[in-house]
């Protein structure tokens, strides 16, 4: 159904478990800074399953669920002053307000601004016919020519999470060893953000076979599935016995995070990128000992310019992200066939108005 005077269609959370494609008010300008953008083209994040299944308690009856978005802008408020009716604009997953303390350096994901994450989750979100973007200025980016709107889309959140969150936070250097668990879209994300630094070996490690053939095709040239392999022996193998100069955890589940801190060498860096839902065990007395660092972190979407300068000029290929299609008003197959990847061999499902 298309949008219809004061009211629209979008994909409602009502309660773990529970949504719905129904009829909303349409959003308003509702501060200066606000811009309500005509979503065009929109996808589904792993978040999304994680908020359905419960483990986000921030997120409400009534809210509409999504953070990732490329549209074009319908109306800006007063205060808005490099965004334009008109513009077609990367949504980005993080809000930015632009002046708090946060905000000034760069960590834009803790913003106390009354930014942060707040799409689709605080505040309602992406996936309807149209989103209001608050501070639009610092929140939305122009969409280079030259590039499809599917492309950009992948740099909404899981590239610039993969590449931040992982990658540098991760310390990635020339010749290392990185081992990514959780070929997903983020692990792979971070696949494709590792080799921008020339490592030496990229090791994928997923249950699902497909997942791992996906990961090749971004870069990882070793694959192990550790329902068959183990994945500490291959690694170690590779390393001289010592383990991944780099670990990355993309997948959120305790049994991914325990198996990274057991993959990475003394010295060596675990990167916590996937979005925990429960506690898992630290084992510190192995640990310590090691000077292993753990980092963790929401992405702060500061290495958006950059990577979008990189897809412009084709150092970066997103296209092969999309591996399913729908319209705006199949959300509820969208979802089915995004949460059940392993069968679908989903990695990021787009719809498009």
């Amino acid at each position: 159904m298309a949008a219809n005077g004061s009211l629209m269609q979008a994909l409602v959370y009502h309660g773990p478990g529970r949504k719905a494609w129904e009829t909303v008010p349409k959003p308003i300008v509702e501060h200066d800074t606000d811009a309500v953008v005509k979503v065009d083209t929109v996808t589904i994040c792993g978040t999304d399953l994680h908020i359905l299944k419960g483990d986000v308690a921030a997120v409400t009856d009534g809210r509409i669920l999504g953070h990732e978005a490329v549209g074009t802008v319908e109306t800006v408020g007063s205060g808005v002053k490099n965004v334009k009716v008109g513009d077609r604009v990367l949504v980005s997953c993080i809000t930015a307000c632009g002046a708090c303390r946060y905000c000034r350096e760069g960590s834009y994901g803790q913003c106390i601004g009354g930014g942060g994450w707040i799409l689709g989750h605080k505040i309602d979100g992406t996936q309807a016919e149209y989103v209001r973007v608050p501070f639009a200025d610092t929140s939305t980016y122009a969409v280079p020519e030259g590039v499809t709107d599917e492309e950009v889309l992948m740099l909404a959140d899981i590239g610039p999470t993969g590449y931040e969150v992982g990658v540098l936070n991760g310390r990635v250097r020339p010749g290392d060893v990185v081992a990514v668990v959780g070929a997903g879209p983020v692990g792979l994300s971070a696949i494709m953000g590792a080799k921008l630094f020339s490592p030496a070996h990229v090791v994928a490690i997923d249950l699902a076979d497909a997942r791992l053939e996906a990961a090749k095709q971004f870069g990882a040239d070793i694959t192990v599935n550790p329902s068959r392999e183990d994945a500490v022996a291959i690694v170690r193998d590779l390393t001289q016995g010592l383990g991944a100069d780099v670990a990355i955890e993309a997948v959120g589940v305790a049994p991914t995070f325990e198996q990274c801190a057991a993959l990475v060498r003394p010295g060596g860096t675990v990167a916590n990128v996937g979005v925990h839902g429960g506690p898992a065990t630290l084992h510190l007395e192995e640990l310590w000992i090691k000077n292993v660092t753990i980092t963790t972190g929401l992405v702060d979407t500061y290495s958006t310019p950059t990577l979008l300068r990189l897809l412009a000029t084709h150092h970066i290929d997103l296209a092969r992200f999309v591996t399913h299609r729908f319209a705006m008003g199949e959300f509820i197959d969208a979802y089915d066939t995004f949460a059940r990847a392993a069968d679908t061999g989903a990695l990021k499902v787009v719809l498009t108005s």
